[in-house]
């Protein structure tokens, strides 16, 4: 796993893209379909947010930028057990892991 939080979010974010590349959206009911939508969209903003967070200019700054990508990666969490079904076990269990890691980098 990379040092920086913000490159460990970018492989997470491209391992969650890479499993849902094959999910046809639009054969699926529309409360997974929103859930599969808003996992994509989350797992961007959380990655953003920790860029933020890492080029922040004053400690205070800081602290603001990490409540919000902490926030950010729970509800990415959340989204994943929302979607667990269309995944393998093993891959929501990676992804949770990696998620945990890149939150206790967070400081």
């Amino acid at each position: 796993m990379p040092e920086s939080p913000f490159l460990a979010m970018k492989q997470v974010e491209t391992h969650i893209r890479t499993l849902l590349r094959d999910v046809d959206i639009h054969e699926l009911a529309v409360d997974k379909k929103k859930a599969v939508t808003r996992l994509r969209r989350l797992s961007m903003e959380v990655r953003l947010d920790i860029r933020d967070y890492e080029l922040s200019e004053t400690r205070t700054e800081q602290l603001v930028k990490l409540q919000v990508a902490r926030r950010q990666i729970t509800q990415v969490q959340a989204s994943l057990l929302s979607i667990g079904d269309m995944l393998s076990p093993a891959d929501v269990a990676h992804l949770s892991a990696q998620l945990e890691y890149i939150n206790g980098r967070l400081i």
